[in-house]
């Protein structure tokens, strides 16, 4: 057994939409820590995560969570509370990386490229939403992650509908520019970012049938652009990790 860690504790599931993904994800990382003889134990953050956290004498927590409570920096908040250190960003770079709307706003202010956007009610003027952001677009809910809730507009009649969707899953929407064209991803560690990912989906974009059930998804590295391009956008990413505050990993 592996003494360098101490006992670990895998935080998964949770009370999010994005549940179902988190216990994969953490059931993953549990057995992976197992296998390299590190102390670790799961947690199921849907059920008393204090008592759970608190009945065990854990020296540091791995963050597998998902979307709302554990992405946001609520449970950041909580372990920093008791003192137990864990992995990933901390309580402001969390929650601001959660935060579609404001995240968006700090990159604009530092020049940063994002498609434009604005914030969304069932009420707005979907015209004037049309007017200021163009046609196609997405309305997302801000606090979500994995695409939940994630609608492609292209007509402004498809607006309504769209607005409905999000709101099961958040009081705040926005709809923001679709630009097309080739997706790329961009894995940061530490600060070191790595070659890029070019990601291609038959579906009409990469939403969470996509990322997590398609089979006909590919993830393609070398992402087969020029080097002085995968370095401009590596830059970028970078950037934009650093200036919400983030450490640790990223996306």
């Amino acid at each position: 057994m592996k003494k360098d860690f101490g006992k670990v504790a895998v935080l998964m599931g949770g009370n999010s939409a994005e549940r179902e993904v988190s216990l994969k994800s953490g059931q993953a990382i549990l057995e992976a820590l197992l296998r390299q003889g590190v102390d670790a134990l799961g947690i199921d953050t849907a059920h008393d995560v204090v008592t759970q956290l608190t009945k065990t004498q854990f020296d540091r927590v791995f963050i597998a969570l998902h979307g709302r409570g554990g992405e946001d920096g609520t449970i950041q908040g909580l372990l920093e509370h008791l003192g137990l250190p864990y992995t990933g960003s901390g309580v402001l770079g969390s929650a601001l990386a959660m935060d579609k709307y404001r995240t968006k706003q700090l990159w604009q202010g530092l020049g940063l490229p994002t498609p434009a956007s604005v914030p969304l009610q069932a009420d707005s003027d979907f015209n004037q939403v049309v007017e200021q952001v163009g046609l196609p677009l997405m309305v997302k809910p801000v606090l979500e992650g994995s695409s939940v809730g994630i609608s492609k507009v292209t007509t402004v009649n498809e607006l309504a509908q769209a607005v409905e969707t999000a709101l099961q899953f958040d009081c705040l929407v926005i709809a923001e520019h679709f630009v097309s064209g080739i997706e790329y991803t961009a894995a940061i560690l530490q600060e070191t970012v790595f070659p890029l990912i070019r990601l291609e989906t038959p579906r009409d974009f990469y939403d969470y049938t996509a990322k997590y059930s398609d089979n006909k998804t590919s993830y393609i590295c070398p992402c087969g652009l020029p080097a002085e391009q995968e370095q401009a956008l590596q830059n970028i990413a970078k950037q934009a990790f650093l200036s919400i505050g983030a450490r640790g990993w990223g996306r």
